[in-house]
This record gives C-alpha cells, structure tokens and sequence, in this order.
C-alpha cells in the first residue's frame, strides 16, 4: 500500500482543510469521520501515519491509539488538538504518540511532523523485512546449528560450548562457520543481534542507573 496520511477528526471543516493542505504537499490521504469508523477499515498492511484529533465524541483519540496497540498496528500518530493538556500529552506520547500539536497547527509545523512519522513508518518496514528475512534463514540452520548460535549469543567461547554441548571446541569453530555464511554475517556482534532478533535469546537488560544501584 502507498504510505498515506490518515486524517481523523470529527469536524468536516478541519478534516477537508487538512486533506487540501496534504495532498498539496504531495502526500496521499483519506479522512475518516471518527476512530471508530478508522478502526473498523483499518488492515494490518496499511503504512503511513495518522494525523489523530484527541477529542472526538464516541471513540476518543486515546482510546484509538489503545485499540490499535492491542490489534499490533504500528502507524505513527500525531495528535491534534484544542485540548491540550499537559496531563493527556504525557499520556498520549508514553503510549507511543510520535508529536501531540495544538490546534491551528501551522502548516510547516504539522508538514515536518507527518514528514518524520512516514520516515519512522518507513523504517519499521525495512526493520519487519529485514527481520523475517533473517529469520528465513535462522529456518535453515540445524539444530545443533541453533544450539550453538544460542550458546554463541550469549557469549559463550568455543571451549565453553563445546563443554556443554559435549562436541570438541575445533566441531564448534565449524558450526559457526557454518551459522556465519547461512546467515550472511560477519561478527560476534551480528550474530548475538541476530538471534535476539529472531528471538532465540532474549535482549540484554539496559544498564542499571547509579539511583537504582543505590
């Protein structure tokens, strides 16, 4: 589907003059007159981002973006509203709101924020196909070939995981040969960001900050 900017606001005037302004800066749109009428045609497979009022009778614009988020559909949203209060802004961007503009948004302001919600659009599909190409290939290793990139991930030197494999140190250095070329990498780095990727170990916990550590 081409990336499309999805306008859903319940006031006509406001949907058509954000419709004009888009499509005369060359993006695609569609308007919707309310989330739910924007949750009941949305598809998994629609990209692009979605220029969303907060106040809307009925389905309100949270209450969309919570919707979404339990279905896994991703669009970026901006959030437009009369209505901004700093309570529903913190709210709206820890749910994963990309920008959270008051009504008139200047057209250059709101254009930049639709241009870096299609560009984070963009980047998410590219990751999502990267990941299940990958992952096609995780499909063709082994399983002593998986045991060993999991061991591997986690840091594990040869010598250690032949130990806990019972094989030879030297049949290991073969087998992540093996991994290597299958999968297209070239570092130890690769490999542990593959699999955490794909899912066969889990990511490494962030740092603890000096608070935390007391």
């Amino acid at each position: 589907m081409t990336p499309t900017v999805f306008v859903v606001d319940d006031d006509a005037a406001v949907r058509d003059a954000l419709a004009q302004l888009l499509a005369a800066a060359g993006f695609s749109v569609r308007s919707f007159p309310s989330g739910t009428a924007f949750l009941q045609a949305c598809a998994p497979d629609w990209r692009g981002c979605i220029l969303l009022d907060i106040a809307m009778p009925g389905m309100s614009g949270l209450a969309l973006q919570e919707a979404l988020a339990a279905r896994a559909i991703r669009l970026p949203i901006v959030f437009l509203t009369a209505h901004g209060k700093v309570p529903t802004a913190v709210q709206a961007m820890k749910a994963g709101a990309m920008e959270f503009l008051e009504k008139p948004a200047a057209g250059p302001v709101l254009l930049d924020a639709v241009r870096r919600s299609l560009a984070i659009d963009a980047e998410r599909h590219a990751q999502d196909a990267t990941r299940v190409e990958l992952m096609e290939r995780v499909a063709t290793l082994t399983r002593r070939e998986r045991e060993v990139m999991i061991l591997a991930a986690r840091a594990g030197s040869n010598k250690e995981i032949g130990r806990q494999l019972g094989i030879s140190h030297r049949t290991v250095e073969i087998h992540r040969g093996r991994i290597m070329r299958k999968l297209g990498l070239a570092t130890p780095f690769e490999l542990a960001a593959a699999a955490t990727a794909c899912g066969l170990v889990e990511a490494p916990a962030p740092p603890r900050s000096q608070t935390e550590r007391g």
